[in-house]
């Protein structure tokens, strides 16, 4: 990295921060001094505050109180710590859900959940939006000039859908505005003839509920659309009451979470003034991983450094299984995350509850109290190890010559469409193309539909499944200019409401020179062969294989098996003065490592150090 055009999240706090979610209410205020020395201690600087307090801080619906977090700050201040404050509206006060049951979620057959567990309101209450609107207002009056603070963290993971019939109405004006209002436009955008679901009149239209119209997939893909514009309406409702009674200089966010389904983060870019998000690996992910929802969270802002809001500095709870951070890892992790882009290292939590469902989640500070225990110590030095950092690595931007694309709502129409085969596997694919990248050390930035190209010499797109305007013409561009294209099988078949081309690739035909056919899927356990035609390899393949024909482009690997063997399965096509590759199936990682391993010698792409696994 090389610090280039960001300075720090926030000029008054110029420095990696190192803090997390601190959940004072949760304790008697007597604890309140141990902490503040503890964090001196463990060079905590930055923590959390209100993420879940709103039933502390408005115990009924006309009062208030405020009087705790004000003692709070005030010892953080007398620390001197700096600290983010949450707005508490990821969790509603109970008396709010019994007084007004319209807060309350709808599950995906349109039933009202009752009371409990969070992010359970409705995305389209306006009852909730006042409250919220107002709890907001009421924070930034308060605290929005306060010294200390470094940055306002909006509710928390914002998540999940509902299926209320309030929501089905605002849908329906939604999908109004989408398609012009004609019903016309819709049916013919839908394709609803098809089992003869044409509607007639908007009020027919009812979200994809479990037990109802879910096989429509234009439906479900708008409806994602709608669910996730909403839960982003929240967020800015919000951010401006924050924003008009705070200093301009503080940022406004809200965490993400790395690559979760339902959510168009890139969209949300656009609105938060920094990224941040939670990191809770998987058990099965490898490091490559890791550095992938990295580096995906820092592409958001077009390669912004983001800020590491959670991660766990020992275990998590909630896992089938938790196994403990080995000695050295949490350390390992944090700095990987440095790495990949983050201006922070932050934690859930301070300190372990007592109760609750997370009472036996990781913390900084065990049940037992003692800065003698291994974690206690391992985030202590690694604390220092920051202070000693200062500002240094801080604005850093990875030059990165090579791209990958993701998109939301390609997974989306993936996943929604029925055949060839059951299990899509977008996510996966597009990691495997990443760690072929990782596996060499080489910077690689995630890009998406609407992403500029002309910084990179590689871009790929694997299961480019849905086009997007404007998207064929930056491709085209990119590979006229010189550049290196990589397009892999599924790709080209639908447009934005996921109506299919007569003909795949569809628009991407020109670039890539090929025709597909046919697609063959291939039962588990079941593989074909690609057979490279300079003689230098032959490799398995899985899962699917498309049947593709050169039309321009040049076979450069074959089938090596069933009725299609000696067809072409992965093909070069020269484009201006660059190259468009097609990877008509799903390959083995070696084929991987050494494919892009030819491309990246050509085009003398290397990485900063030549490091072992």
């Amino acid at each position: 990295m090389e610090n280039v055009d960001y300075g720090p999240v926030n000029p008054q706090a110029p420095f990696v921060w190192h803090g997390g979610d601190y959940n004072p209410e949760q304790w008697d205020s007597s604890i309140w001094d141990e902490d503040m020395d503890l964090m001196q201690k463990s060079y905590f600087t930055v923590p959390t505050l209100g993420v879940f307090s709103w039933v502390s801080l408005q115990p009924s619906e006309t009062r208030f109180d405020f009087t705790w977090l004000d003692t709070v700050l005030d010892k953080l201040s007398a620390a001197g710590r700096h600290f983010i404050l949450a707005t508490p509206t990821a969790a509603q006060p109970a008396w709010m859900s019994y007084q007004y049951p319209s807060v309350l979620r709808a599950d995906n057959r349109g039933v009202r959940r009752h009371h409990g567990f969070r992010v359970n309101y409705c995305v389209t209450s306006t009852v909730y939006r006042n409250f919220a609107r107002q709890m907001a207002e009421r924070l930034a009056r308060r605290y929005g000039t306060a010294p200390g603070l470094v940055a306002w963290h909006v509710s928390n993971e914002y998540g999940g859908q509902c299926f209320c019939e309030g929501c089905a109405n605002e849908f329906r004006v939604w999908l109004k505005e989408r398609y012009d209002g004609s019903l016309e436009n819709l049916n013919a955008k839908w394709w609803t003839k098809f089992w003869g679901h044409t509607y007639t009149r908007w009020e027919q239209i009812q979200p994809p509920y479990a037990d109802g119209e879910n096989r429509l997939h234009a439906l479900t893909l708008d409806w994602n659309r709608f669910q996730d514009e909403a839960a982003l309406s929240l967020f800015k409702l919000e951010r401006d009451v924050l924003r008009a009674f705070s200093l301009s200089h503080i940022p406004i966010t809200t965490n993400m979470m790395g690559t979760y389904p339902w959510l168009n983060y890139r969209r949300w870019a656009r609105e938060v003034d920094v990224i941040s998000w939670d990191c809770y690996p998987q058990p099965n992910d490898q490091p490559s991983d890791i550095a992938f929802s990295h580096d995906l969270m820092r592409g958001l802002k077009d390669g912004r450094p983001f800020v590491l809001m959670e991660q766990t500095p020992s275990s998590q709870n909630w896992q089938p299984v938790n196994a403990l951070k080995r000695p050295g890892v949490m350390r390992l992790w944090s700095y990987l995350a440095m790495a990949h882009g983050s201006d922070a290292v932050m934690y859930f939590q301070w300190r372990r509850g007592r109760g609750g469902c997370e009472k036996f989640h990781g913390a900084v500070v065990e049940h037992a109290r003692r800065t003698d225990a291994r974690v206690f110590q391992e985030v202590s030095k690694l604390g220092e190890e920051l202070q000693a950092l200062g500002s240094r690595t801080l604005g850093g931007r990875t030059n990165a010559r090579v791209a990958i694309i993701y998109d939301w709502e390609n997974r989306w129409a993936i996943e929604a469409s029925v055949g060839p085969m059951q299990d899509k596997r977008y996510l996966p694919t597009v990691k495997r193309h990443y760690g072929a990248f990782w596996r060499r050390n080489v910077p690689v930035d995630m890009v998406f539909p609407d992403s500029e190209l002309e910084r990179y010499d590689v871009v790929v797109a694997p299961m480019l499944y849905m086009v997007k305007k404007g998207v064929v013409e930056r491709l085209e561009r990119h590979v006229a200019n010189g550049g290196v294209l990589v397009v892999t099988y599924s790709s080209g078949i639908a447009d934005e409401t996921d109506i299919v081309f007569e003909g795949y690739p569809g628009p991407l035909k020109s670039v890539l020179g090929i025709w597909n056919e046919e697609v063959d899927a291939l039962y588990q356990g079941q593989t074909n062969e690609i057979v490279l035609l300079d003689g230098l390899g032959t490799y398995k393949c899985s899962r699917l294989c498309e049947i593709i024909h050169c039309e321009g482009a040049e076979s450069i690997a074959n089938y090596g098996k069933e009725f299609y063997a000696g067809g072409p399965v992965v093909t070069k096509n020269m484009f201006g003065k660059g190259e468009a590759y097609y990877i008509a199936t799903d390959p083995e990682d070696r084929f991987l490592d050494d494919f892009y391993g030819d491309i990246l010698a050509e085009l003398n792409i290397e990485p900063p150090l030549h490091v072992p696994q």
